[in-house]
Parts: structure tokens; sequence; C-alpha cells
């Protein structure tokens, strides 16, 4: 499913949104916002994950929008935790067993950790561990809400997505064929990939390869019949989701799942991209770079942590470019394409045209004063992004482009 970084409108009238975006918005405003209800308005409160959905979580959100949204402590739910029985709690867990019963031992008893809970699963839990959680009379008036959020996959970037199945390889086609492995590994990415389109409110028309013989004189192996058993996965769990409230009753987007067969050149070519190159070459943990900046005071260079994300305009911008463009593109920086930036950014930003406007010999105002204090963080925040990425691109062509080209 091709999705677009600019707003258009859907098949059933409202605009797409990006990966990140998209979960974005159902983590703050539909889970976390729609726990200030009744008495829980304005107090804060404690949100418990486990270590799927703390992943969840960080790939869309930071923690400063977690902490808007009335959120003061964020915990692991299988970490011993201090009993806070006047505040309320938000899960957000897998549909498991091992974190229906820790959620059970938090709210059940005469002495529950919390006062309230606010229960969000991130894909549809079971008849069975519902009635598990019904059984204990002691918890069920301290359930303030139980829904199925149906979000369980990282939004790696705006455009993509990962099931965060690390050893899929190795169940799906190791040298040992397990197919008991191999249908559990299935199962968790079907059901993964389903609440994506949950997310998105889209229902796809899924096609996949089929296996090359069907026939009964052909032996035909589980691995070849991967993209049929995981299409049909995909498409039993949304055929659950036609319930839900928004989401639509007929096809409004394809599908396509394909196997690496199709395409095998692809893996052992090397991308060329900004992207992947600083993956590369840099030694980023995830997609964090450690700059060096000039230190205060003429002193020795400071390191500063800095993160290549989606937040950062000049990498969102440039990250798919080819290498070269982006080498060329960093030249002409210092020349037409700077130029006209600066010139542009002047014209938009008090501060820069304060900075401007006092090179030219003209005295500041008090009133100017104010107007460039107020703009400061914007034009030093823009200015380090640039230099940032030259800096990046320099590095890479003197130290490590040249070698490995």
């Amino acid at each position: 499913m091709s999705m677009s970084d600019s707003d258009s409108t859907s098949s059933y009238g409202s605009d797409y949104k990006n990966f990140r975006q998209s979960s974005r918005e159902r983590l703050l405003h539909e889970m976390l916002r729609s726990s200030k209800t009744g008495d829980s308005k304005s107090t804060w409160k404690v949100l418990i994950m486990d270590k799927l959905t703390v992943k969840v979580m960080s790939y869309s959100c930071k923690m400063a929008d977690i902490t808007d949204e009335g959120v003061s402590l964020v915990e692991d739910i299988y970490r011993r935790r201090q009993p806070l029985p006047s505040m309320d709690a938000i899960y957000f867990i897998q549909p498991s067993r091992e974190n229906v019963i820790m959620l059970l031992s938090d709210m059940a008893g005469k002495a529950p950790l919390y006062r309230k809970a606010f229960i969000f699963f991130s894909s549809p839990i079971s008849r069975e561990l519902v009635n598990h959680i019904k059984k204990d009379t002691t918890i069920l008036p301290r359930i303030v809400a139980l829904k199925e959020m149906n979000l369980e996959y990282f939004a790696i970037d705006s455009q993509g997505f990962i099931t965060n199945n690390e050893r899929a390889l190795e169940e799906l086609l190791g040298d040992e064929e397990n197919t008991r492995k191999g249908v559990m590994c299935l199962n968790v990415m079907a059901t993964r990939i389903a609440t994506v389109f949950a997310s998105l409110r889209e229902f796809p028309m899924v096609r996949y390869r089929a296996a090359k013989s069907l026939d009964a004189t052909t032996m035909t192996t589980f691995r070849d019949l991967i993209p049929t058993k995981l299409a049909a996965g995909v498409w039993d769990c949304i055929m659950k989701y036609k319930s839900l409230p928004g989401f639509p009753k007929t096809e409004t987007c394809e599908l396509l799942i394909l196997d690496r067969s199709v395409d095998q050149i692809a893996p052992i070519i090397h991308e060329w991209t900004y992207d992947a190159i600083c993956h590369d070459l840099l030694n980023l943990e995830g997609n964090k770079y450690v700059q060096e900046v000039p230190g205060k005071t003429g002193g020795p260079p400071e390191k500063k942590e800095v993160l290549l994300e989606d937040h950062d305009p000049v990498w969102l911008e440039l990250r798919h470019a080819h290498i070269a463009d982006v080498f060329l593109m960093f030249i002409s920086y210092a020349s037409e394409r700077l130029h006209e930036k600066m010139t542009n950014f002047i014209s938009k930003n008090k501060a820069a045209q304060m900075q401007h406007g006092s090179r030219d010999g003209g005295e500041l105002s008090t009133r100017d004063l104010q107007k460039m204090v107020q703009a400061l963080p914007q034009y030093s925040e823009q200015i380090d992004k640039l230099s940032l990425h030259v800096e990046v691109t320099m590095y890479i062509v003197e130290t490590s482009f040249l070698d490995v080209a």
C-alpha cells in the first residue's frame, strides 16, 4: 500500500495520514486522552507497558508528548513497582496470558497498586483471557475502560513500518524446517500487519503470489506456501475489524504480498541513499548520532546527541536522495541554495531579521530585542540542523565514502 506525505482524501471521506502521524494521534488522543474522564480528568496517571508496546510507543511519540497528556510516570509491567493507590494507571500491553496475570496481580485484591485501570490491548484479546479477567470480582469495579487498540506495528518513518519479527528468516526459511514455529511466526506477522489497516481505517484487497505448483503430483512445502498462509492470516484478522466503528465495509486499497524470490538481486545491491549511507558508515545507535560542536568560550569541542528522524526537515528532504546528489547540494548551499534558503529564512524569522539588521548598522529597540529573543530558539535550531547535515556529508565523503566507492 502506497502512502504519501501530502494530504488527500480517501474513498470514505477522511484524510490519509502517514504511518507515524496516524500512530501518534491514536496513541495520544484515542488512548491517553480518552482516559481523562470523570474524576480522572485532572489527575496525573501512570503508563504501564511491556517490552513490545514500549517500542510501539517510542517509534511514534516523544516523552514530552506523553507528559502533555497527563502521564507523570512510565513503568515496565514486569518490574517491581511502587504502590500508588491514589493514582490511576493506563495499561498498554499485548493480550498475552503473562500480561493478564501481571495486570490481575496489580489491580486485584484488597490492596491494588493503583486506584483505577484503563486497559488498552495492542491487538485482539481472546475470549478466554477476557473471561479470566471477569472471574476476579474485585478487579471489575476498578476497570474504567478495556479496549483493543489494534496497534501493534512499528512506524519506522512516515512511509514505512516493520512487524519486528527478528527471527522470521530463521523460523520461516531456516535449514531445519519447523512448521509449528513457522505458523506461529506467520500468525504474529499477520496480526501486526492487520493492525496497520485497523489504524488507517482501510479495508485492503489482499493479493499474493501463489505457489508455483499446487497440483496433486508435486510436493508443496511449507516454504512454498508462506505468501498464501500470510495472506490468509491477514485476511482473517481484517474480517474481524469489519464490525469496528468507521471501518469500511468494502475494499478501499490493495495489499500485495510477495516473497524475496521475485527480486533476488535487491538484498546484495548496496543502497546509495543518504539514509542508507548514514546507517552504514556512521556510528549510529538507532537514529542517534553524536555530533561534535564547538566548545563554549573557546574550550575543547563538546559532544551533542542528535536524532536523524522525521522531526528534522532537512533529514526528511534528503534521506532518500542519492549521496552524490546530497553532496552536490551541500556544495551549492555555499552559493545559490544556501543564499536562497537563508534569504527565505531571514524574511520569516524575527531573530534572523534582527541579527541581519544589526550587521547593517541599525540600532535595536527594546521591542526588537523582545521579538528576537522569542524567535531565537527556532533560528538556532534550524541553523544547527543545516550545519549538522553539512558535517555528516563532509565526514562521509572525506573519510569513508571514497573507500567504499
